[in-house]
């Protein structure tokens, strides 16, 4: 498993700076908002559509990022996308089971896909939508944040040099403690609890740091709080991975108490760590490694910097006739992981 690096079809992109990727955005929610605030950085992305169930609330978002009031559309008439020139790809921010619906729509109508994680909520669905895009010769990325941002990417360069050793073992942690009436408490919307919304990037953070697949694994939950908020998902999950070079995981995820996401990779020259791994700034890499200096280092990056970052890297894709390097088959691989891992837990 590879994190994206820099792109081939960044010279094209040099070449011809007044290019850019007209993206709709689908579903204007909180993470829509991260998108919009992007775009103003973005070199290679603008917004030219939006896509709501709420006209008003769409023409406001309009109007302060200059899109015209044509270019708003309902879910009824999402369709109607397919004759509008200015858009070239959708960035899919709805709840997790209209992921499918609305990336096949987008794909029959000629358009590229962003899709947030989770992919979806079943790996039939996953499938569905890959074949939709294979089949209409678009690209579909799935928006794994941490495959672009620096610091993950330094961590992961460290592992693959081999400055840490043999990798012997790997915990990460990510939860919230959520409040009452979120979408994601409904199982129909949200798939799942906590592993489906947050635990995703513990699962796939041992992924991409080991770069392998697990051989095998095994889930409990719980709830814990018995008050309305878990009658449909878990309330934690903890589950552990062993990977075929003989890596040992383990993953803690949860929404009845806050667990800022971090993760520790230990191997036999040293330990790595990484606070606040997933929020959408302040990553935090030290590392203490036999025979060498500490390593003390922190992004950059800024909210909402990790977004552009993601929409940028779609556009060298659809520029350069490249891959991007979270496809859905990325995607893929963690519903089938998150499905054995909820089945190995007894979940129905």
């Amino acid at each position: 498993m590879r994190l994206a690096g820099a792109s081939a079809a960044s010279s094209i992109l040099r070449a011809q700076p007044e290019r850019s990727i007209g993206y709709c955005i689908v579903g204007l929610g909180r993470i829509a908002g991260h998108y919009l605030a992007g775009m103003k950085t973005a070199k290679y992305s603008r917004v030219t559509a939006l896509v709501s169930g709420h006209r008003d609330k769409a023409e406001k978002i309009a109007g302060e990022n200059n899109v015209p009031p044509s270019n708003i559309y309902s879910y009824e008439n999402y369709d109607a996308i397919a004759s509008n020139k200015s858009i070239d790809a959708v960035i899919i921010c709805l709840p997790n089971s209209m992921h499918p619906e609305y990336t096949i729509r987008a794909a029959r109508a000629g358009k590229h896909v962003l899709c947030e994680k989770p992919m979806c909520t079943t790996v039939a669905d996953a499938q569905a939508m890959i074949e939709a895009c294979r089949k209409a010769s678009k690209k579909l990325m799935i928006a794994y944040r941490c495959h672009y941002e620096p610091m993950n990417l330094r961590a992961v360069q460290l592992i693959r040099e081999g400055r840490l050793g043999t990798i012997q073992a790997m915990e990460s942690i990510n939860g919230f403690n959520i409040k009452p009436g979120e979408w994601r408490l409904s199982r129909t919307l949200g798939g799942g609890g906590p592993m489906m919304d947050v635990g995703i990037y513990s699962l796939n953070a041992c992924r991409y740091l080991t770069g392998e697949e697990p051989a095998s694994w095994a889930g409990q939950m719980s709830i814990i709080d018995r008050d309305g908020r878990f009658n449909e998902v878990e309330e934690n999950m903890t589950w552990t991975m062993k990977f075929p070079s003989g890596v040992i995981t383990s993953c803690q995820t949860s929404y009845g108490v806050s667990m800022p996401g971090w993760y520790r990779v230990r191997g036999t020259k040293g330990v790595l760590e990484m606070s606040t791994a997933f929020t959408y700034q302040g990553q935090h890499l030290t590392a203490k490694i036999a025979g060498e200096a500490a390593i003390d280092e922190v992004s950059p990056l800024k909210d909402p910097a990790h977004f552009p970052l993601e929409m940028d890297h779609l556009a060298e894709c659809i520029f350069g006739g490249k891959e991007p390097k979270t496809p859905g088959e990325e995607g893929l691989r963690d519903m089938r992981l998150m499905m054995e891992i909820y089945r190995s837990a007894g979940r129905a």
